[in-house]
């Protein structure tokens, strides 16, 4: 198996990083077969200058669909509206130099939304999220309340081992990355230090032809990926905990030293990624050096 590791990512969107196997997966999903002369097109948003991606997977089917995957070990209570900014990312660069004023009406890809959970709370099989459920109560203004005229819906679907097992076993590679976390976590509950726990996993895996040619390429990256994406996951339950608003602010602060609320902004992004103040401090500088 081929792995596009040219940007930061993690294990499970370097899997999923072809079309043939994002087919499988789709079908997996929705419980259909597509052709297979279908044409898969990645589209997923990358921030070229940090050589980083800012969504997981982002995918057209034959022109007339574009699906969104997103790929967590903690439920954000905010990923529809965090999907509704991707999208319309996306469909920028799907239209790209069609003239959105033209008086000629112009077709769009079907969008479609998934988060694949495999973390270790308790969550069920399936459950939808909806944007309208972020929505504010007009009827505390004296207005009656109204349908949405703006709704997004996102399938959530728990992909840990045992769970969904309808869906998993219909794509072979999202059943053995399944495997491969579960087996990490089954060393880690045996007190195996997380580290040597992943290690241990990738020579189980590799001896059972899990992910096996994958693994056999990529041993070192697979260990710095999962390393690096569950650090930033108890990073960013420490922000919670012990005062994440003050790292904003912080970061508002920095990003108006730099003179600009572009700066603003990408330095609050960076906060959210885990970086400490020097570290996005060096960041804003680079990317005023080259003019960005």
């Amino acid at each position: 198996m081929k792995a596009n590791l040219k940007y930061k990512s993690s294990v499970f969107s370097s899997l999923f990083s072809e079309p043939d196997v994002l087919r499988e997966l789709y079908c997996a999903l929705k419980g259909v077969s597509l052709p297979k002369d279908v044409i898969v097109k990645i589209n997923t948003l990358e921030d070229v200058l940090f050589m980083d991606r800012i969504n997981d997977i982002s995918f057209e089917i034959g022109g007339k669909l574009v699906v969104l995957i997103e790929h967590q070990s903690t439920i954000n209570p905010n990923i529809a509206l965090r999907l509704l900014m991707y999208i319309a990312r996306v469909y920028e660069k799907i239209i790209g130099e069609r003239n959105i004023y033209s008086t000629k009406k112009i077709l769009i890809p079907q969008p479609e939304f998934f988060v694949l959970y495999n973390g270790t709370d308790p969550y069920p099989d399936e459950e939808i999220l909806k944007l309208s459920d972020m929505f504010s109560s007009i009827e505390d203004l004296g207005l009656e309340k109204t349908s949405p005229v703006l709704e997004l819906q996102v399938r959530v679907l728990n992909i840990n081992e045992g769970k969904n097992h309808s869906i998993v076993k219909k794509s072979a590679v999202l059943a053995q990355y399944s495997a491969f976390i579960g087996k990490v976590r089954e060393f880690e509950k045996n007190g195996v230090e997380r580290q040597e726990s992943v290690k241990k996993a990738v020579v189980f895996c590799r001896n059972n032809d899990i992910l096996k040619t994958f693994l056999e390429i990529n041993a070192s990256e697979v260990l710095n990926m999962l390393t690096a994406e569950w650090n930033l996951d108890i990073a960013k339950q420490v922000w919670f905990e012990d005062g994440f608003e003050e790292g904003m602010e912080k970061g508002i602060e920095i990003g108006e030293e730099k003179g600009a609320e572009k700066g603003m902004l990408k330095a609050i992004e960076l906060f959210e990624q885990g970086l400490s103040v020097d570290e996005v401090k060096r960041q804003l500088e680079k990317r005023e050096k080259l003019g960005n």
